[in-house]
């Protein structure tokens, strides 16, 4: 999910932390959001609502999502 994450956001994977916020930390918008949404569903074989995309602000919560809609 990491790797999925810093492709998108355009950034090493070192400058990403587990709580390191997608938007004020490096510079994510709302499009990069659903492309993260939209790469991990791919990735994952899960649906992901986007009413989750406002919980998905770091590494932290975007594992919770996944982890919820996946059902593990």
């Amino acid at each position: 999910m990491k790797e999925i994450v810093c492709d998108i956001l355009e950034i090493e994977e070192d400058e990403v932390t587990e709580t390191s916020l997608f938007k004020e930390d490096h510079g994510a918008d709302s499009l990069r959001a659903i492309e993260i949404l939209a790469a991990l569903e791919k990735e994952f074989g899960v649906v992901i609502n986007q009413s989750e995309l406002p919980r998905m602000v770091n590494l932290t919560s975007v594992y919770e999502v996944v982890a919820e809609s996946a059902g593990w």
